[in-house]
């Protein structure tokens, strides 16, 4: 089925100095960010709390001093740092090792620098309670210069692996001119470009509005072009924290089951789909806005459903794979193959029950996209209940699954406990449905979000969310159990930076596709020497094609928001900012 490349297109190993250069850095990526997330992580729990009725910030004092500044550490450090870092990380190193290229080592290290005095930066703005302006940090609420220029050195560092990434793929092609990028490479620039368009929103909001206004060089904002600036980035910044799971699900999760990607073609159009779906329909977000026509909301509904055929595509294709793989181990009848995967894995095990929790993101994000549905839920705990089953769970429950063979693979050394790994992965599994199950249902209550409602007087909570009791219950049973989970993760991953040393290395788990001709034979672990086939796919060579599609996407996106923004900037609001908490 395949052929061996000829002698010309041979790639040579990178050095020894420059691969152990390459694993440090990826290591130093990797604690980082699970670093932020185990602060975001232990503070998480006490929203949980909260919405049970528990009040737990006045014993926290003064290290935490309110609800809101608790939510805030808990969304920048979880959504922002935990995901950037690792998605900054692992989207440059596998396709390195992939295409068996180095890096641009300065750019990777500039990327996490800058990063790195951002969360700095960030993490002072926040502990010191002067900016509890929560995740989404909407004007004209108002924090410290230093959150706002932080972040702004958190995105300006995101964007850089994306240059890596080209730079890397150009060589690639230099060499091999005709082949299709391999596929990891190929995700891994998609979510690249797809970031490069998206971040334009949040750098234009956080250097053009928030830093002057924070710096006190100018006295105003407008809070609507601010939320919409956001949401040009807030929406497919989903995208940027799942499609690095969807690269792992696609790239390596296949073979780490023992089976193979069932299909290439399909994976490289999911992604394209997401590159061109994702980023004009962001202002769904904004259903409850002034400002927004009826036709635009009607508008954007239809384009916000359309992210569902990648989605679709994705079910299908990971799902035959592995059926595909359960069968290969003997697993009969309907689900046989299902129990026959290797759930004694916790890298396989963390994965596919994120994939499990992420049909149920998906269906509950439906609502969220529909205008009329999205007025119900739109400003109630059903959304927060929609954002943990898929950022915190399909995308988290990943990438500690990741983490669970690539701490091996960097360290040399072995993993602590898989028990207590498989431990963890069930015990997030489980404590994360509990919680969002009873987040969406008490949404359906009209429970608030982002409110400290364990702060009312006792008979005043009764009175109003009394009707909600078992759902909140629910809510903060999760939350315990979900504490639980992080103990048990972070005992092994610390715990693996310390273990003894293993006798052989533990390869990159890249998957190997049949059924197309673009597979790449990538059995030996390291892909050193890639295997091509001589027919390649047509969808595959069309897909190829990342500059048009991401010049169409630019267009798109420039097509949906000129009409938003135009009657903004003819209506200019002026705002002072407020401290409120």
């Amino acid at each position: 089925m395949s052929i061996a490349l000829a002698p010309t297109g041979a790639l040579s190993r990178p050095a020894g100095d420059a691969l152990a250069a390459q694993r440090r850095t990826m290591l130093a990526f990797l604690v980082w960010g699970f670093s932020a997330l185990m602060i975001g992580a232990a503070i998480g729990p006490l929203q949980a709390l909260n919405y049970g009725g528990i009040n737990a910030y006045p014993a926290l004092a003064p290290v935490l001093q309110t609800y809101y500044q608790g939510l805030t550490i808990h969304g920048v450090l979880n959504a922002y740092i935990f995901t950037f870092f690792v998605t900054c990380g692992l989207l440059v190193y596998l396709p390195a090792r992939e295409l068996g290229l180095a890096p641009n080592m300065l750019l990777w290290r500039s990327c996490f620098g800058l990063m790195a005095a951002g969360t700095l930066m960030l993490l002072y703005a926040m502990f010191d309670n002067s900016s509890s302006v929560l995740w989404t940090f909407y004007p004209p609420l108002k924090g410290s210069p230093f959150f706002y220029f932080g972040m702004t050195l958190v995105v300006l560092g995101s964007l850089l692996p994306l240059p890596i990434l080209l730079d890397m793929r150009a060589r690639w092609k230099g060499r091999r001119p005709g082949e299709v990028t391999p596929l990891v490479t190929y995700m891994s620039t998609t979510t690249m470009l797809m970031w490069g368009l998206a971040g334009g929103g949040a750098a234009i909001e956080l250097i053009v509005q928030l830093d002057p206004w924070s710096a006190g060089l100018v006295d105003t904002i407008d809070p609507i072009v601010g939320r919409t600036l956001f949401w040009w980035t807030g929406h497919p910044i989903v995208y940027f924290w799942l499609m690095p799971a969807y690269v792992s699900w696609y790239g390596l999760l296949s073979k780490q089951c023992g089976g193979k990607l069932v299909s290439d073609p399909m994976a490289r159009l999911t992604f394209a789909l997401l590159l061109v779906f994702s980023l004009p329909v962001g202002s769904h977000h904004q259903f409850t806005d002034p400002g927004f026509s009826p036709v635009w909301r009607g508008i954007l509904t239809a384009l916000t459903l359309s992210v569902a055929l990648p989605s679709l595509i994705t079910a299908f294709t990971i799902g035959l794979s592995l059926e595909y793989s359960g069968r290969l181990a003997g697993g009969r009848g309907v689900l046989g193959w299902f129990t026959a995967l290797p759930w004694r894995n916790p890298s396989v095990a963390a994965q596919v029950l994120a994939m499990v929790t992420f049909i149920f993101g998906g269906a509950t994000g439906i609502v969220n996209g529909s205008w009329e549905l999205n007025n119900i839920v739109h400003n109630t705990t059903w959304i927060p209940g929609h954002f943990h089953i898929t950022v915190g769970t399909a995308s988290a429950l990943t990438f500690m699954g990741v983490a669970f063979w690539m701490m091996p693979h960097l360290t040399g050394r072995r993993l602590l406990s898989r028990r207590l790994a498989l431990a963890a992965a069930w015990l997030w599994f489980g404590g994360m449905s509990v919680f969002a199950l009873g987040m969406h249902w008490a949404g359906l209550h009209g429970v608030p979000r982002r409110a400290w409602v364990s702060y009312l007087p006792q008979t005043v909570y009764d009175r109003l969310y009394g009707d909600a009791h078992f759902p909140l219950t629910m809510v903060a049973v999760g939350g315990v159990v979900l504490w639980l989970a992080t103990f048990c993760f972070y005992v092994v991953f610390l715990g693996s930076l310390f273990t003894r040393r293993l006798s052989t290395p533990v390869p990159i788990p890249f998957a190997q596709a049949f059924g197309g001709a673009e597979s790449y034979a990538l059995d030996g672990g390291e892909p050193i020497g890639i295997v091509a086939h001589r027919h390649l796919s047509p969808l595959a060579k069309a897909l190829e094609h990342l500059g048009l599609i991401t010049a169409f996407t630019a267009v798109a996106t420039a097509a949906a928001y000129v009409p938003i923004f135009w009657p903004f900037v003819h209506n200019i609001t002026r705002a002072q900012g407020w401290s409120v908490w």
